[in-house]
C-alpha cells in the first residue's frame, strides 16, 4: 500500500502522488535499484539528478528495456545462469525487474523461485554480490533493533516481512545464511510479481543460527556463523528478540516464516498465531492450495468432502499442514472434529503412524492411529502404503514424500478398484522426486483419476481426452493472502481467512469439462491474487480483524497493487 513515507532518510521518498523525490545525484542514482530507471531517465531528470555524460545518451523506452532485457535472458545456456542474470537485473533496476518477470511469469517463476533458487542458494558464498534485507545473529541478538534501525524505515513504511533459518529449504535441506537470505528475497519477489505488494515496502531477514551442514562449516568462503545450529531456549529467546523488535517498530508488517524445520516450525506459527499477523507458507500455504484443488476434485467426484478417506504419504510439515486444513475444512462441511481427523490417515518413512511408536513428532500425534485398531495389517518391520491402501480404500492420495514412484502401478489401481474417481496428489517436486507422473496415473485408471501436482506438467492427451494438469503451485494463494491481509490490515490471519483463499482459487476454474484442471493456470496469477485478496479482505473484515473499513474492496485491492511502471524522480 502506497502513500506518504515518515521521512527520507534513505535519500528518496514516495509521495502520496506517486512520484519519488530524492537527495541523490549521480551515480547513487544509479545505484538505488528502485530509482534507477537506466537509459529510460528523461532529458530533464538526467539534468536535475546528475546523470548527464553517467548515460548513454539515447533514451529507451520501459518497453524497449524489456525486450532488449528478455533477449539477454534467454541466451544464458542454463537456468543457474539466469537466475544469476535477473538477480543482477534486481539490483540494479526493480521496475524493469518487476516488468521483465511479471511478463513471462510462467517461464521465469521456477528460475526466481522453486526449483532453480535451490542451486543459486548452494553458491551464495562462493558468488555473493550484493545484500538484501537484514541479517540477523543469534550470536549478537543485542544488534536486532540497529539491523532494523539501519534500514531507516518508519513504523508505516513495511507491510510484510519474510524471514528465514533456512533448516528446510525446498528440498535441499539446511543451507544457513545463504538459505535464508536467498529464500526471503525469493519469496517477496513472487509476492511482488504475483499480487502487486510494494517492493519498497518489504524486508526481507535472514535469521542465522548456525548450521548443521558439515559441508558449509568446512568451507573457508560460508559467510554464515560457524557453529551448529542452536537449539533450545537460546533459539526461542532470539526469535523473540526478532518477533517483538519486529512487531514493535513496524506495527502494521505481517510476518511470513519459510523453510524452518518441523519442530521449529509448527511450534513458532502455534505461539504467534494469536497474537500477531503472521503466517507460515509451508504448513498453512502449501495446505490450502491443496485444498483449493481438492474442493475442485470432490465436486467433480460428486462426493462430500467430509466423505473423503485420505492417506496422507510424507507426513513431515507439509504433509501434516495439508491433513490439517483438510481436516478443518471436513468440519467446516460438517464433521465433527475428532471424526474427520480419524478421515486421514498418515504415512511417513517408519510405515502407517500409531500411537504406539516412540519416535511421533509432537503435531503427528492426532493423526496417529490406535495400535489396536491395525493389529493384523500385513506387515514385516513397518505397515507401508500398499497395505494402507488395500485397508483403506482410501478415496484421496496424498504424496509430500519426495519419494519418486512411491505411487506405483499396483497401488494406484488397487485404489482405483473400490472408487469410481480416486483424487491423486504426486505434490513432490523436483521431477526426480515426484511420486508418480500424471500420465501415468491416468492410463492406469483409464482416465478416471483426478489429478494435481507440485510440477508444471504439459497436457496429456488420452483416448481422446486433453487433461489439463493442475500444478498445486503455492504462488496461486500466498501473494493474494498477503494483499488481502495488508489491504485489510488485519489483525491476525485467520483459519477463516485461509479457508477463503482456498475457495476462491478452487472456485475460479470450471471443473465440469472433461479433462479440466483442478486449479488455476501459473499465467494469471495476477488476477488470480486480486480475487483471492478481496476474499481475504472481506473475510477479514467480516471477522471482526479489520483495521482499515472497506468501502468497495476490489477498488481498494486494485488500488494497493504496485504496478512495474517508471514514475517520476524529481530532485529534492
Amino acid at each position: 500500500m502506497s502513500g506518504q513515507r515518515s521521512g527520507d532518510e534513505r535519500g528518496f521518498r514516495e509521495t502520496s502522488g506517486g512520484e519519488y523525490v530524492t537527495s541523490l545525484r549521480g551515480m547513487d542514482v544509479l545505484r538505488t535499484p528502485l530509482l534507477n530507471r537506466g537509459t529510460a531517465f528523461t532529458t530533464e531528470e538526467r539534468a536535475a539528478l546528475g546523470l548527464d555524460g553517467l548515460l548513454p545518451p539515447a533514451r529507451s523506452t520501459l518497453d524497449q528495456q524489456v525486450r532488449r532485457t528478455y533477449r539477454q535472458y534467454r541466451v544464458q545456456p542454463t537456468d543457474l545462469l539466469k537466475n544469476v542474470y535477473l538477480t543482477a537485473l534486481h539490483d540494479r533496476n526493480e521496475v524493469l525487474y518487476y516488468r521483465l518477470l511479471g511478463d513471462h511469469l510462467r517461464e521465469m517463476l521456477p528460475i526466481v523461485y522453486d526449483p532453480t533458487i535451490g542451486e543459486a542458494i548452494k553458491r551464495y558464498s562462493h558468488e555473493y554480490r550484493r545484500p538484501r534485507g537484514v541479517f540477523l545473529s543469534i550470536d549478537h541478538p543485542d544488534q536486532v533493533r540497529q539491523a532494523f534501525e539501519n534500514l531507516r524505515l518508519g513504523p508505516d513504511d513495511v507491510d510484510l516481512i519474510v524471514a528465514s533459518d533456512a533448516e528446510e529449504i525446498l528440498g535441499i535441506g539446511d543451507w544457513g545464511v545463504g538459505g535464508a537470505s536467498d529464500i526471503a528475497v525469493g519469496k517477496l519477489a513472487v509476492y511482488t510479481a504475483a499480487a502487486g505488494i510494494d517492493p519498497a515496502r518489504v524486508v526481507p531477514v535472514a535469521l542465522d543460527v548456525g548450521t548443521d551442514n558439515q559441508e558449509l562449516l568446512d568451507d573457508q568462503y560460508y559467510l554464515g556463523n560457524r557453529h551448529p545450529r542452536a537449539r533450545g531456549p537460546r533459539y526461542d529467546d532470539f526469535i523473540e528478540r526478532y518477533v517483538s523488535t519486529a512487531i514493535e517498530m513496524f506495527p502494521n508488517a505481517v510476518l511470513h516464516w519459510e523453510d524452518f524445520g518441523p519442530e521449529n516450525a509448527r511450534r513458532i506459527l502455534e505461539k504467534y498465531s494469536d497474537r500477531i499477523c503472521t503466517f507460515n507458507d509451508d504448513m498453512q500455504g502449501t495446505g490450502a492450495i491443496v485444498l483449493a484443488a481438492a474442493l475442485g476434485a470432490t465436486r467433480v467426484a460428486n462426493t462430500p468432502l467430509h466423505e473423503q478417506r485420505i492417506i496422507i504419504f510424507g507426513a513431515g510439515t507439509a504433509g501434516i499442514g495439508i491433513a490439517d486444513q483438510l481436516r478443518d475444512a471436513m468440519v467446516r462441511d460438517g464433521a465433527e472434529r475428532q471424526a474427520a481427523t480419524r478421515q486421514v490417515w498418515a504415512v511417513d518413512k517408519q510405515g502407517l503412524l500409531t500411537d504406539d511408536m516412540a519416535d511421533l513428532r509432537d503435531f503427528q500425534v492426532p493423526y496417529a492411529r490406535p495400535a489396536a485398531e491395525v493389529r493384523g495389517w500385513r506387515t514385516d518391520d513397518r505397515i507401508g502404503l500398499l497395505e494402507v491402501v488395500r485397508r483403506v480404500k482410501p478415496t484421496m492420495l496424498v504424496g509430500t514424500s519426495t519419494v519418486h514412484g512411491a505411487f506405483t502401478e499396483e497401488i494406484i489401481r488397487e485404489m482405483a478398484r473400490h472408487v469410481e474417481r480416486p483424487i491423486v496428489f504426486p505434490l513432490s517436486n523436483p521431477t526426480e522426486r515426484i511420486e508418480a507422473m500424471p500420465a501415468d496415473l491416468i492410463a492406469w485408471t483409464q482416465g478416471r483419476c483426478l489429478v494435481t501436482t507440485g510440477i508444471p506438467i504439459p497436457p496429456i492427451t488420452h483416448h481422446g481426452v486433453t487433461y489439463a494438469v493442475g500444478q498445486a503451485n503455492n504462488a496461486l494463494l500466498f501473494p493474494g493472502l498477503g494483499l488481502g491481509t495488508i489491504v485489510a490490515r488485519a489483525r491476525l490471519i485467520s483459519d477463516g481467512m485461509l479457508a477463503a483463499a482456498a475457495e476462491t482459487v478452487g472456485g475460479l476454474v470450471d471443473v465440469r469439462t472433461p479433462g479440466a484442471s483442478l486449479l488455476p493456470q501459473v499465467e494469471n496469477l495476477r488476477d488470480v491474487s486480486g480475487t483471492v485478496a478481496a476474499a481475504v479482505a472481506d473475510r477479514a473484515e467480516k471477522e471482526g480483524l479489520a483495521r482499515t473499513h472497506l468501502v468497495d474492496t476490489d477498488r481498494q485491492v486494485h488500488d494497493a497493487m504496485w504496478q512495474p511502471t517508471y514514475r517520476r524522480v524529481r530532485a529534492s
